[in-house]
């Protein structure tokens, strides 16, 4: 945050809290200094659920202390930790034989995370949901990667799986199935 935005939580705080408006001109300013220096890297909001405003009425509520910003500080060390440990690394679009652009795009994208300017990215394969519609109907289009007749030849070298495929052809179902 930079100097105005800190200068509106801290007129957010002591419209909440009466307790921490500083009347003298250089105990604001003081205030203001303070709040600056450890709320420097701290966003006002991001995308990913990140609004000092909650946390300060969070704060206020749940303690009968006055707020410090080390109080929202500590919350956004806590957000940004939480963003990265749900953050999985995409594969960069670097060139995998150039180290330092791959290193780069990487780091790029976790420091966006970190910043709140970036959504973690998850894994697709814990997150996908449902399959799209039509999804069944394109794969028996596709077939299979083992054309029929390679498939029988193998049969008499893959004595379990012909008996599996034999099985399910026959309606039952498939053992190896989750």
């Amino acid at each position: 945050m930079d100097r105005r935005e800190v200068a509106a939580v801290l007129t957010y705080v002591g419209r909440l809290d009466p307790r921490t408006i500083r009347t003298d001109a250089g105990e604001a300013r003081d205030q203001l200094a303070m709040w600056h220096e450890l709320l420097g890297d701290v966003p006002m909001t991001t995308g990913q659920g990140w609004d000092v405003r909650e946390i300060v009425r969070k704060r206020i509520v749940s303690s009968p202390y006055p707020i410090l910003p080390a109080d929202v500080a500590r919350e956004w060390h806590a957000h940004r930790r939480e963003c990265l440990a749900r953050h999985t690394d995409p594969t960069p679009m670097a060139d995998p034989d150039n180290p330092q652009a791959w290193r780069a795009e990487l780091l790029a994208a976790r420091n966006a995370v970190a910043a709140g300017q970036a959504a973690p990215s998850a894994h697709r394969g814990i997150t996908a949901g449902r399959h799209r519609p039509g999804l069944k109907d394109q794969l028996a289009a596709v077939g299979s990667y083992i054309p029929p007749a390679v498939r029988a030849e193998l049969a008499p070298y893959r004595p379990a799986r012909a008996a599996r495929e034999a099985a399910i052809a026959a309606g039952g179902a498939d053992v190896l199935a989750v």
